[in-house]
């Protein structure tokens, strides 16, 4: 549990460093004219809510299951997922919208501050991901791993003021700032097929559903299997199903010893839940 409040407070200042640094790059970045910095201030913002989601998600990951949740609520993350892709993509669109005709006009910008708040993007954002590293969770490791991408987004703005300090080249922030937004829609794009397919109950891309059901087959006194699911909760936490077929004149005994052989073989998949449906011969099955 101790371990369980560290990741909760370091998610908790993660997420007061990269808000309040949103809200200054929203305000420098009209200041100062550059469309970079904004575009990176909408990707900070999506970046923002993620930390608020994964702080408040932490806090009640070990909430109990109850008769409405019999899952528990680790499922909530998937609509923080959805809800993150989606102000991301409007977001990046509107940037886009402002950007790409400063490729036909470019508006010349404070190089100076551009500087300044390259500084300290890398330095904000640099201390935020150094909080949360070694993280054993994995919602918090994504989380540290998108704020590394945060720290050479701002290295690659801090790289332009310091090019512009010396030559006076406007394009560079629109460029810079169209490439950015590709990058995180690119990479937002995937994040959000992803949720879909968990919405969808997709098998999990980690999961080869055909050596799952050979492993099954191979356990003694299983006859056959059907009714084979695995879908996720979450992306992290999976949800096995199957029938499984013995003998129908199998003991009880011996049909409880195939089901626990079934489990040994599941056992390095980690599945949260696992239900295994034991038939005593091909016409034992309700659902056929």
């Amino acid at each position: 549990m101790a371990y369980h409040h560290e990741n909760t407070g370091n998610l908790m200042l993660a997420f007061a460093l990269n808000f309040g640094f949103t809200i200054l790059e929203i305000v420098g970045g009209l200041l100062i004219n550059s469309v970079a910095i904004l575009s990176d201030a909408v990707h900070d913002l999506g970046d923002s809510i993620s930390l608020g989601l994964a702080w408040q998600l932490n806090r009640i990951s070990e909430k109990e299951d109850n008769e409405r949740y019999s899952y528990g609520y680790v499922r909530f993350s998937l609509l923080g997922a959805l809800i993150n892709t989606i102000i991301l993509v409007v977001g990046s669109v509107i940037i886009l919208t402002q950007a790409v005709p400063r490729l036909i006009d470019p508006q010349s910008f404070d190089a100076q501050g551009m500087v300044l708040f390259g500084i300290i993007g890398v330095a904000a954002n640099g201390a935020a991901a150094y909080r949360l590293r070694g993280a054993q969770s994995k919602n918090v490791q994504v989380v540290s791993w998108h704020l590394l991408e945060d720290v050479l987004g701002w290295v690659a703005v801090l790289i332009v003021g310091i090019i512009s300090l010396f030559i006076d080249v406007p394009i560079l922030d629109p460029l810079l700032s169209i490439f950015i937004t590709l990058f995180i829609l690119y990479n937002v794009a995937n994040k959000l097929l992803e949720t879909v397919n968990l919405f969808l109950q997709a098998v999990p891309v980690d999961i080869d559903m055909a050596a799952l059901k050979d492993r099954l087959l191979r356990v003694d006194g299983v006859d056959s299997a059907h009714h084979t699911h695995v879908w996720s909760l979450d992306g992290e936490h999976h949800v096995f199903t199957s029938h499984i077929v013995v003998d129908e004149n199998a003991s009880r005994e011996a049909a409880y010893a195939v089901k626990k052989h079934c489990r040994e073989q599941l056992a390095e998949f980690e599945f949260t839940h696992i239900t295994i449906e034991t038939e005593f011969g091909p016409d034992d099955c309700s659902m056929c």
